[in-house]
């Protein structure tokens, strides 16, 4: 998919079909201004499709007709409210209008952007943004995907999407002339964020440890990053107990894995880390999943570890001056004559003592040595992301993730990338009191607590193996994956967390 930044009015353009976005005015839409002239040379067509049509431009929505020779067709598609409008609604409006525009097999499309107060490269950058993920078609699986358009590895970006050219128009005639780096940064976005949806959707035969430490070797190759993979004895070495607690009945040999990008010069204005859950594939253990859905979805398992190597893919482009370490514990969570039981006690590498009571609420006793270890870099923050519990899911839902940290500061800074990027996310209490659900008789403590409360215990239980360092956990369980096409989101990995960790690493200053 290619992209054309117009320099001249609206009426010279010509196409396939026009996408106009539109504000709701009331309980109608309002017609672009810029649109007017051509719809009174059109015979009003356009007024007369939003009153047939009953369309009120809300958001999500979008209506369409044959219009004419230079322009074939137009739709139009709905921003919502003028007063609630945000990056992410044109982001939405754009990729439904694009679905649309798909529909009618049209090849080149122009988009009229919105006349906003917002920053005109901001509003690039989203309508741009929601174009390439909405166009990507993931195709790799499919049988028939050389002749369906798709690249040699059978995904792509436009593979089997019918939109070629987008020409993105001012609808208040200026020119976009000089605005390349917005669409520049948004296809660095754009493409970190597919790889972490390619990496959610493929199955636990193809993308396992091995794959993922291959996958972060080739970043580091193709970006300048420095790459470390550390093995099974290397792992032991620095007394990873429970991670290698969890590795031990996977005849695939764990992982390890730090990438670090660190800016030229050497002057960094901050140092931070990012940590992702990374089981390739998670049975259950001893405590084996029995809902068939349930164990079925385990390859979504390491969204949090796809969505660091997908900002590890961003960062290494774009070279902000932050050094950023990227940390993933890879591993299956397997079932067989070497799994840990249930009441056995494993140490962490920070000498902390943990008896297992569920071997399913594996993820956390993967990340509690990828915390120690990013501890011990020295950063200024860490950052982790985890498909950790089914209770974050039922507290809220599929769509939302569940932020947990003690520190206010680094609170806000996440939350404030996530109004940006408008990915949801809600801050949960950590209540210190519920620790004592995970007191054990025999160790420091146990690995889960009560059923109630369960994604507080867990990232209680994360917090012991911080010491010092603003640290924050995302439980992501819900949002990694769609059933549903919806606005720039379309079935399977969803590449959650990819803009967030990008947009905190760029605006991230130490306090």
């Amino acid at each position: 998919m290619n992209f054309h930044l117009y320099e001249q009015a609206l009426s010279q353009w010509s196409g396939d079909c026009l996408i106009a976005c539109c504000f709701a005015d009331g309980s109608t839409a309002a017609l672009p201004s810029a649109l007017e002239p051509l719809d009174q040379a059109w015979g009003g067509v356009m007024a007369e499709l939003i009153q047939e049509q009953s369309f009120a431009a809300k958001l999500g929505s979008a209506v369409s007709t044959r219009v004419g020779s230079d322009i074939k067709k137009v739709v139009l598609t709905g921003l919502g409210e003028a007063k609630s409008f945000s990056p992410d609604s044109l982001r939405q409006a754009v990729a439904v209008g694009l679905r649309q525009a798909h529909a009618l097999k049209a090849k080149q499309v122009a988009i009229l952007l919105p006349a906003t107060e917002i920053d005109l490269a901001v509003v690039i950058q989203a309508a741009t943004e929601g174009s390439l993920l909405v166009a990507h078609q993931d195709t790799r699986f499919k049988s028939q995907a050389k002749s369906n358009g798709a690249s040699a590895n059978g995904s792509q970006v436009n593979g089997g999407f019918s939109v070629e050219l987008i020409t993105l128009i001012s609808a208040t005639g200026a020119s976009l002339a000089g605005y390349a780096d917005s669409v520049t940064r948004s296809e660095q976005v754009a493409a970190g964020v597919l790889l972490a949806r390619e990496l959610v959707s493929a199955p636990a035969n193809v993308v396992t440890p091995i794959t993922l430490a291959d996958t972060a070797r080739q970043l580091a190759k193709d970006l300048g990053l420095e790459a470390e993979v550390l093995g099974y004895e290397d792992c032991m070495a620095l007394g990873m107990g429970a991670f290698l607690g969890v590795a031990q009945a996977s005849d695939l040999p764990p992982q390890f894995i730090h990438l670090t990008y660190r800016p030229a010069g050497g002057s960094p204005t901050a140092k931070v880390a990012l940590v992702g859950k990374g089981l390739t594939f998670d049975s259950g253990g001893l405590n084996i999943k029995t809902d068939a859905r349930s164990i079925a979805m385990m390859k979504t398992d390491m969204g949090g570890s796809a969505a660091v190597l997908g900002t590890a893919q961003v960062i290494g482009a774009m070279k902000p001056n932050v050094e950023v370490h990227f940390i993933v514990a890879a591993t299956e969570n397997m079932i067989s004559g070497k799994a840990m039981h249930p009441g056995d006690i494993l140490t962490a590498s920070n000498h902390k003592t943990i008896e297992i009571n569920n071997t399913d609420a594996e993820g956390r006793l993967t990340l509690a040595d990828a915390l120690v270890f990013a501890e011990k870099l020295e950063v200024d923050a860490i950052l982790d992301l985890a498909t950790l519990t089914g209770a974050c899911v039922v507290a809220l839902g599929e769509d939302i993730a569940g932020l947990f940290t003690p520190d206010a500061d680094l609170a806000a800074s996440i939350l404030a990338a996530a109004k940006t990027t408008g990915e949801k996310i809600w801050q949960m209490p950590m209540e210190e009191s519920y620790f004592e659900g995970l007191n054990s008789v025999v160790a420091d403590m146990k690995n889960t607590g009560p059923r109630w409360g369960g994604a507080i215990t867990a990232s209680l239980f994360l917090k012991q193996f911080v010491e010092k360092t603003p640290w924050a956990h995302l439980d992501v369980a819900g949002p990694v994956w769609s059933d549903k096409d919806f606005g720039y989101i379309n079935k399977g990995g969803t590449g959650y967390g990819v803009r967030i960790l990008v947009e905190w690493v760029l605006s991230y200053t130490k306090s």
